[in-house]
């Protein structure tokens, strides 16, 4: 009864591991790295995660209380699986609070750049520029317009979608 609720995960908690989770696996989708030619680095794979993350927050968005709970445990997953990476690639304990304050702002950032080149839509060069930015900062670019239009097929996908399927940690994802 009471003491229930401290050993066992919440269902909000556990339906943001979910969906984080179905995250990771399309991002770590190869067609990503090989048709798109996303760079397969750490860098690269952080704007992927990245902006599965923010379609699934801007899908939730303005959807009730148990959304916005199911979101903040989403993004409480992604922030603690960025934290468990800077710790498994070696990098201090009194460093880390530094670096995960420096993704933080950049995702924050980024959050505030997708929901702009999305406001723009249906034109896409905002979009386009922002993944070229980002996304292959390091090169690459020449497939830009491609993986703009897989972010937007993700988004259409998610928006065909139940709230009640995301609520309870199932994403579908379009095909990459």
């Amino acid at each position: 009864m009471f003491l229930d609720r401290f050993f066992r995960p919440r269902a909000t908690l556990a339906m943001g591991q979910k969906l984080y989770a179905g995250v990771v696996a399309q991002a770590r989708t190869p067609a990503l790295y090989e048709a798109y030619g996303v760079p397969d680095t750490v860098e690269g794979r952080f704007e992927l995660y990245t902006v599965h993350v923010f379609l699934l927050l801007d899908r939730l968005r303005g959807q009730g209380a148990r959304a916005g709970e199911t979101s903040q445990a989403l993004f409480d997953t992604y922030l603690g699986a960025l934290d468990d990476a800077l710790r498994e690639m070696g990098v201090g304990d009194l460093s880390v609070g530094k670096k995960m304050r420096k993704l933080g702002e950049a995702f924050y950032g980024r959050v505030k750049s997708y929901e702009s080149a999305f406001a723009a839509l249906p034109q896409t060069d905002h979009l386009h520029a922002l993944l070229g930015r980002t996304v292959y900062a390091q090169g690459g670019a020449e497939h830009v317009a491609e993986l703009g239009e897989y972010v937007l097929r993700q988004r259409a996908a998610l928006a065909q979608l139940k709230l009640e399927s995301l609520l309870e940690g199932r994403a579908k994802w379009g095909a990459a």
